[in-house]
């Protein structure tokens, strides 16, 4: 097996290729060989040291994918040799073979690419959610996605377009915001700015903010309605600002912490959402990402790239 390793956290440097043993699965597991791995803001982090780890040093970043499977474990049944199979949150996935419990494995549609499945996976699920499960949406509801040109975010605006609810985008530059307009947004801002902007847009203020940010957490408030709510879903600007939690009860504000995890809790429900998601793919309501593939040996590269933030689209490793 070979994998994109590092032994010590830092810069994109400290990658290098590094080859094992051939991994058994256990009894309960599926062993792949990946097709193509997604690659992440979250790995990022982790190679940086600001994430936790999986397994042992050397270690291997990646938790998106997807495959064949070469074998079963003993326990598994439904599974086989030669399944095309996609996976969101099993680590250790930028590598040429990986271990997947049988209970993570989703089913791909003939359809659907490995690598369009590796590159809509987890950031699809992520909207899935946002989108159902964490308070009511309904039509003609007003709401602002913060780093909505990003993975999660170019989901969740054609999401929330096609179910009738007007958004706002906040993205980082005016070519991101252009391409939040191609997605459905009716308006767009940068983060300098967005905070007066959307109640130029909106007066009364949102219903919702999703904020994948923290760092915005204070101007997100600010642009909520009476009784709107923030759905704070990521830090990736760092720390959150600052607040006084008195002016929640003055405006009956709310501010709901989420997480994907918490939804997927069983096979079932990984494959479920997933269809749901391949559903809105295959109608033409939801639009794959411009996909940019490195072979898994450039991974470096690769992380330098997306580290730059200038990049639209999804990084794809390839094996």
């Amino acid at each position: 097996m070979q994998a994109l390793v590092f032994e010590n956290t830092g810069t994109a440097d400290v990658l290098h290729m590094h080859e094992s043993a051939d991994l058994v699965p256990a009894g309960d597991e599926l062993l792949v060989a990946v097709t193509a791995a997604g690659l992440n803001f979250a790995d990022i982090y982790r190679r940086q040291g600001r994430y936790p780890l999986a397994g042992n040093s050397p270690y291997i970043a990646g938790y998106e994918g997807a495959g064949r499977v070469i074998a079963v474990g003993e326990n598994v049944k439904g599974w086989k040799a030669g399944d095309r199979v996609g996976f969101a949150d099993v680590p250790l996935a930028h590598a040429s073979h990986i271990c997947v419990p049988v209970e993570h494995a989703i089913r791909l549609p003939e359809w659907l690419s490995e690598s369009d499945a590796a590159a809509v996976l987890l950031q699809g699920l992520t909207a899935d959610y946002l989108l159902h499960d964490v308070l009511p949406l309904r039509a003609g509801m007003h709401v602002a996605v913060l780093a909505a040109a990003g993975g999660v975010g170019r989901l969740l605006l054609q999401m929330l377009k096609h179910q009738g609810i007007h958004t706002f985008a906040v993205a980082s530059n005016q070519d991101k915001q252009s391409a939040c307009l191609g997605l459905g947004a009716e308006a767009a801002a940068g983060y300098d700015t967005w905070a007066k902007e959307v109640r130029e847009w909106q007066s009364g203020g949102c219903d919702v903010v999703f904020d994948s940010v923290g760092t915005t957490l204070t101007e997100s408030l600010d642009s909520l309605k009476d009784g709107g709510r923030v759905v704070l879903f990521g830090m990736s600007g760092g720390a959150l600002s600052a607040f006084d939690p008195s002016r929640l009860q003055l405006n009956s504000h709310g501010i709901l912490g989420a997480d994907l995890w918490t939804y997927l809790v069983s096979g079932e429900e990984r494959q479920r959402r997933a269809d749901r998601l391949f559903a809105l793919i295959k109608d033409g309501k939801v639009t794959l990402p411009p996909v940019t593939q490195f072979a898994l040996s450039a991974g470096a590269d690769a992380h330098r790239l997306l580290e730059t933030r200038s990049f639209s689209g999804k990084i794809i490793l390839m094996p």
